[in-house]
């Protein structure tokens, strides 16, 4: 399979998509839960799915419908999850105020950090030594993994819920975005021992609730999915706005870039997918299959 294309949310089903056609090749049931978030590993062996509590992995490449591992400790939904470069370990947040992160061979927990109220997102610093996280107090924070603490906190609205943050792959920045629909950008900065946060940047993306937010793999863009039923691409150069995706009709909850950075593949809560190519602003596949929200959208075509 050259491309993986993998969507899911409140149907509890998770679908996997021929991303030309649109066809739904394969889908496995999750009774458990709705799916919150789903993550590809590089080698586009495992795909991961976050449910309230559990995470469950499936071998993406075996017909079998049931979970290789589950990862049980979360204590409410999982919001976020990201695998490590080689796919050795795998780090999890979730609204129980922690983040936690699991040996992927076998399923247990390596480190285990909180925060002070339920977390929204955790990412993995390109250095994979540290780790990035998010929260509803409006905090962002930064793990050191070889210090197994945290280095680093900052807040740029008190008591506004950042609902999620991004990571540039050359790690020269970081993007969060808030329930204000605004849009913070820190430079980061690599001391001998600490990454440091700068504030380089901040605009208003939206009116209304960010619900995402993903830097594309060549750092040229950002896309901030939103509560206003549309996603908006901006410039990194400038953080102007380059265009506005029109067409879902409810709230848009996640989206993934294409490895070129030439497509976004977006999920919204109107049941559909959909593939936008960026260079005309439009639609070139809508994937029907769901029939509730669509909250999670994964993407594997390197």
């Amino acid at each position: 399979m050259s491309v993986i294309l993998v969507s899911a949310g409140y149907d509890h089903t998770i679908r996997f998509w021929e991303a030309l056609t649109g066809v739904c090749s394969r889908t496995i049931q999750h009774s458990e839960s709705q799916v919150n978030r789903l993550a590809i590993t590089s080698d586009k062996k495992y795909l991961a799915a976050a449910g309230n509590p559990k995470i469950n992995l499936y071998d993406i490449r075996s017909t079998n419908p049931s979970a290789v591992h589950t990862f049980e400790g979360h204590k409410g939904n999982v919001t976020s999850l990201a695998f490590q470069l080689d796919n050795r370990w795998m780090c999890s947040s979730s609204e129980d105020g922690s983040i936690k992160v699991w040996d992927i061979r076998s399923p247990s927990i390596q480190r285990n950090y909180k925060h002070n109220s339920p977390v929204n997102e955790v990412v993995i610093h390109p250095n994979q030594g540290e780790l990035i996280s998010c929260d509803q107090n409006g905090t962002v924070k930064v793990w050191d993994l070889g210090e197994n603490k945290c280095t680093y906190e900052l807040i740029p609205e008190e008591d506004i819920s950042i609902q999620s943050l991004s990571c540039a792959s050359d790690g020269s920045m970081i993007i969060a975005g808030n329930n204000k629909g605004n849009c913070y950008v820190w430079e980061m900065e690599n001391s001998t021992d600490r990454t440091l946060l700068k504030p380089m940047n901040k605009f208003k993306a939206h009116s209304k609730y960010i619900t995402k937010i993903l830097l594309s793999s060549d750092c040229k863009h950002v896309a901030t999915c939103s509560a206003d039923h549309t996603t908006r691409i901006w410039s990194t150069n400038d953080f102007s706005l380059e265009t506005t995706l029109r067409g879902h009709q409810r709230w848009v909850w996640d989206c993934a870039f294409s490895a070129d950075s030439a497509y976004l593949v977006t999920a919204c809560s109107d049941h559909y997918v959909r593939l936008w190519d960026l260079s005309t602003n439009e639609t070139v596949r809508q994937y029907n299959g769901h029939n509730k929200g669509v909250v999670c959208v994964a993407l594997n075509d390197v």
